[in-house]
């Protein structure tokens, strides 16, 4: 590697790139993280903090670093095993099996509730209740925690972040990438990872590679503190989110507004009508907390490919980390396998095939069209 500016630039300084980061200096890798506002301030810092993706290449090690993510790390994540999946009739029920099935064929235990048991171990449900499960894996993180953690514990092991450091563009010779243009100089480089979640696309079109992708608004909201339940991480009624340590209720879940991203331009993030909607479906899925108030609510920027599966992947000296909106979760696990892929060319504990680029080579033009993602009116000037 160069004597140079920097062995690894990573562009993006959210969980996955944050991640990456650490993992590489670690390694005794010489890496940078740039990152054109704060860590965190898009989606890693914005999202209801799951734990489990059970239909990732990476689920098994993803379950098995956030355990001890506290300690490899030196700072608190606030992690808690297990969640449970809260059904309202048979059709639900029956869907999320599917998690159980998967995680199962991996070696991962799930327990099936009656709407008795899920009133038992989630105090705030109701009658309604048709049952559930309890996933013996997963859990849940504090989003924020986690961040500033891994920030830390990159700076800790030399890695060099920059907050407030916008790309301006790239330096090319010989089909390689040989530096980053910031607002704040020219960085050099061996290798560049992309990880800069919706801008993403317009970075890699820059260097002559296309990544499809739709970036939209998700929304969050807080209640007022409850009492805890036995299991902060409890998931239905089309919503993801957690009961954070203070009581509070965390939770999101669609529908997305679907928003341009244009070069370095954040769209704004003001809340929208849905918060409304997610209040309404937070109440059916805690009857007992109805009367809970809305405190907050935060909206952040996520990407989505057209399989809305990540693309983890190297071309040439970069290596491209998209998460398609479950970057969070997968961090522990997608920035040793990116780590990997930078330093040995590929990821020598799970198979990222399916994760490839490539995937899309015959994607049809129309294809957000066809998936019905078009920005609505309005959408990027709330």
């Amino acid at each position: 590697m160069s004597a140079r500016g920097n062995s690894v630039v990573i562009v993006g300084g959210g969980a996955t790139g944050l991640s990456s980061g650490w993992w590489l200096a670690q390694a005794g890798v010489d890496v940078t993280v740039i990152d054109k506002g704060i860590v965190g301030w898009e989606a890693s810092g914005r999202n209801g903090g799951g734990c489990s993706h059970h239909f990732s290449p990476l689920f098994a090690e993803e379950q098995r670093l956030w355990p001890m993510l506290d300690a490899l790390l030196g700072y608190p994540t606030e992690f808690q095993p297990h969640r449970i999946r809260v059904a309202f009739d048979e059709a639900q029920f029956n869907l999320y099996a599917t998690a159980m099935r998967n995680a199962a064929r991996q070696g991962f235990a799930s327990e099936i509730l009656g709407g008795t048991d899920i009133r038992r171990l989630v105090p705030l449900a109701g009658a309604d209740a048709f049952g559930g499960y309890l996933y013996k894996f997963g859990g849940h993180a504090n989003p924020h925690r986690t961040v500033q953690a891994y920030g830390w514990a990159l700076q800790d092991h030399g890695g060099l972040l920059m907050q407030h450091c916008a790309v301006q563009g790239f330096e090319q010779a010989g089909g390689r990438v040989t530096g980053v243009r910031t607002d704040r100089g020219l960085i050099g480089c061996d290798h560049l990872v992309l990880a800069a979640g919706p801008q993403t696309r317009y970075l890699a079109a820059q260097l002559g590679i296309d990544v499809p992708m739709v970036a939209a608004r998700a929304e969050m909201i807080v209640t007022e503190p409850l009492p805890l339940m036995p299991l902060g991480g409890v998931d239905g009624n089309g919503l993801y989110g957690r009961q954070t340590l203070r009581g509070n209720l965390a939770y999101g879940g669609g529908p997305h507004e679907w928003v341009e991203v244009i070069g370095n331009t954040v769209p704004p993030r003001a809340s929208t009508p849905l918060m409304q909607v997610i209040a309404g479906r937070l109440a059916r899925l805690f009857p007992r907390a109805a009367h809970a108030r809305v405190i907050r609510s935060w909206a952040g920027i996520i990407e989505n490919t057209p399989d809305g599966r990540p693309v983890i992947d190297r071309i040439g000296n970069v290596t491209l980390a998209t998460l398609s909106s479950i970057g969070f979760g997968l961090s522990p696990a997608s920035g040793r396998a990116i780590a990997e892929l930078v330093q040995h060319g590929a990821c020598g504990f799970a198979d990222l095939s399916s994760l490839r680029l490539e995937r899309f080579a015959k994607l049809e033009q129309d294809w957000i069209e066809l998936q019905g993602w078009q920005v609505a009116a309005g959408a990027g000037s709330v």
